[in-house]
């Protein structure tokens, strides 16, 4: 019950990739058959033009976009500014300027009081 407790979001997120995965294989697989129906010819998992090749490609290629747009998006975000956005150093920055503030409030309030 601890697994579920704390990696939830991960397990989650691991159903929901096999459920989206699970459903690109099936609609791969209806769309393949269907176009090898209208050419006459037999849908095959396994053959030199089988539909293993046409997923594997649709897999990758959609793996291929989405580990790209992540990376860009992790590398520009560590070096990179957009004002305001909450990806952005210097929201970080201002937060680290507001707590001195307070923590130098917080000492002077302790010194008045001894």
């Amino acid at each position: 019950m601890n697994l579920l407790k704390n990696y939830n979001l991960s397990l989650v997120l691991l159903v929901l990739f096999l459920v989206s995965w699970a459903g690109q294989t099936w609609t791969g697989w209806v769309e393949f058959e269907s176009e090898q129906r209208q050419h006459e010819q037999l849908a095959q998992v396994w053959s030199d033009d089988g539909y293993v090749w046409h997923w594997a490609q649709a897999t990758l290629e959609n793996w291929q976009s989405e580990f790209l747009q992540l990376f860009t998006m992790v590398v520009l975000t560590a070096f990179l500014i957009h004002k305001g956005s909450a990806e952005s150093r210097d929201s970080n920055d201002r937060m680290e300027e507001s707590l001195k503030r307070i923590e130098k409030r917080l000492e002077r309030l302790d010194r008045g009081k001894s």
